[in-house]
């Protein structure tokens, strides 16, 4: 197979970002990389009939079959790379050696680079290339490209900083406020249930959430720590990434305090976080019934394996009864990029995840609420939410007004699905590092909502799992969200609410499930 004719890796090309330094890598550098391989068979079916089924059947059934994994590794001895570990439910081959071995072995184009903060990693340009024989088995190839993946979807709220527009936070709330503000099922509390967490970076003092809770009157919940690709639980600043790390697990706790709360802390990129992902949705030892993801980037930084990768492990999260929440973006219509069209973030433009999009909540002195809005702060701070322009519309959303993208004709996979407030200046009350904070964003609403399907999969004594098409054919499961838009000064146009579902906060705001 050493001999054998390469052909490109389908969606795997890559450029270097715009105006970088290319330096020479390290040929001596040893690197981990993962292979991911194709199932057994298609879970299409079985996903279309409703089916769900436990993680240990799920790898008999629909993991990757010994021998695909093994022509890979034979592939990969060949040129000098040896086995970290072969995964056959989450399809993957973790492999490790030289640089040089693995430029050899894949005709990979591996750079140096730092970006305008000084951070230094090593990119990727081109294809990755596969001998002819395993095109059909290596669905994707992971670990070459170190350049930050996603960015976290929270906003800490510094009104004289002039960061957002508001003179003043009139009113702020913690999660367990906003449960029963929003009517979230009582005389539950998660128990029995695990939430995942996904974090590319930051981390939590144990104090932190001991004090947090204590403060509340509630019930600590029981948080672990699991490290994936040498990620660890590394506090750093209160307004760096432990402000997104803090603020999903006090958010997720206030909600179901009883559950089990586990982070899988990862490098921020490709390869960390599609194999936190991946961990966490295979997990045979914590279970979790629902994962949080509160970070995100427009779908024209990704890759296409990338995307169809993620993707794919969602599709497997639905066949587990694994509910996927990811926040919609905290920019508007842009999304962060400033090329003048709309995007959408990905991963929440997944078609099997749940996107969660955010809201500006007004209440009275009793908590009733007397308004709610799309979250539109300023230029930039407004709720993510728009149509993707690389998943066609889903089947659930065949008979809901998606509007096609305002860049082209393209009528693909309409965000965000359900909402939750997220303005800043009406955002959540956490401890970070010590220090109190308010902080909104739509990474907010992800640990909202993953709380929520904690308590209801209580409730039920049974998963909800993937809930999209039960949210698109059962009406008034929402409070609708009419008023407001999206739109920012980066792209001149953007989204507006309106009746039934938009493009700004789905269907509204989800309390419970039939």
């Amino acid at each position: 197979m050493k001999t054998q004719k390469k052909v490109a890796l389908a969606g795997s090309n890559r450029v270097a970002p715009a105006k970088t330094a290319l330096k020479k890598v390290d040929p001596e550098t040893f690197i981990e990389v993962t292979v991911r391989i194709r199932r057994k068979k298609s879970i299409d079916e079985a996903l279309a009939a409703g089916q769900q089924i436990s993680r240990e059947d799920y790898e008999k059934e629909f993991g990757a079959a010994i021998q695909d994994a093994d022509l890979v590794e034979a592939y990969a001895h060949n040129h000098h790379l040896t086995t970290v570990a072969v995964h056959l439910a989450r399809r993957s081959v973790i492999l490790k050696g030289k640089i040089s071995d693995f430029e050899e072995a894949f005709t990979v184009k591996l750079h140096d680079t730092e970006n305008n903060e000084g951070l230094q990693f090593r990119i990727r340009t081109g294809d990755i290339c596969i001998p002819e024989g395993l095109k059909d088995i290596i669905t994707g190839i992971f670990g070459f490209d170190e350049r930050p993946a996603a960015r976290p979807m929270f906003q800490i709220y510094k009104p004289a900083q002039g960061i957002i527009n508001h003179a003043a936070t009139t009113q702020s709330y913690t999660a367990d406020q906003l449960a029963k503000i929003y009517g979230f099922p009582t005389g539950v509390t998660g128990k029995g249930q695990s939430i995942a967490i996904i974090e590319l970076g930051g981390g939590y003092k144990t104090a932190d959430i001991t004090n947090y809770f204590k403060k509340l009157g509630i019930k600590k919940p029981t948080v672990k720590a699991v490290s994936v690709d040498g990620g660890k639980n590394a506090p750093t600043t209160p307004d760096g990434a432990d402000g997104e790390v803090l603020l999903d697990i006090e958010v997720a706790g206030a909600v179901a305090p009883e559950a089990k709360i586990v982070v899988y802390f990862a490098p921020n990129t490709d390869q960390g976080f599609l194999d936190a992902i991946t961990q966490a949705v295979h997990d045979t030892t914590n279970k979790p019934s629902v994962i949080s993801i509160s970070w995100g980037a427009a779908e024209v930084n990704w890759t296409q394996q990338a995307m169809t990768n993620f993707n794919e492990t969602f599709k497997a999260a639905a066949l587990l009864g694994v509910t996927i929440c990811v926040a919609s973006g905290d920019n508007g219509s842009s999304d962060g990029v400033t090329d003048g069209k709309v995007h959408v973030d990905f991963p929440s433009s997944s078609p099997y995840a749940l996107a969660c999009g955010g809201t500006k909540l007004v209440t009275d002195s009793s908590n009733k609420i007397t308004s709610e809005t799309v979250w539109h702060a300023s230029a930039n701070s407004a709720t993510g939410g728009g149509v993707s322009e690389f998943f066609p519309l889903p089947d659930y959303q065949n008979n809901t007004n998606v509007p096609a993208s305002l860049n082209n004709s393209f009528k693909g996979r309409g965000v965000p699905d359900v909402a939750g407030n997220a303005d800043p200046s009406s955002g959540y009350q956490v401890l970070v590092d010590g220090q109190q904070f308010v902080i909104g964003g739509t990474s907010a609403v992800a640990p909202l909502m993953a709380g929520l399907i904690a308590l209801i999969n209580q409730q039920k004594g049974k998963p909800a799992g993937f809930i999209n098409p039960t949210l698109y054919s059962t009406p008034n499961l929402c409070r609708d969200i009419t008023s407001g838009d999206n739109k920012t000064t980066a792209t001149k146009t953007g989204y507006a609410a309106g009746t039934g579902w938009d493009p700004c906060t789905g269907w509204g705001i989800l309390s419970k499930l039939p």
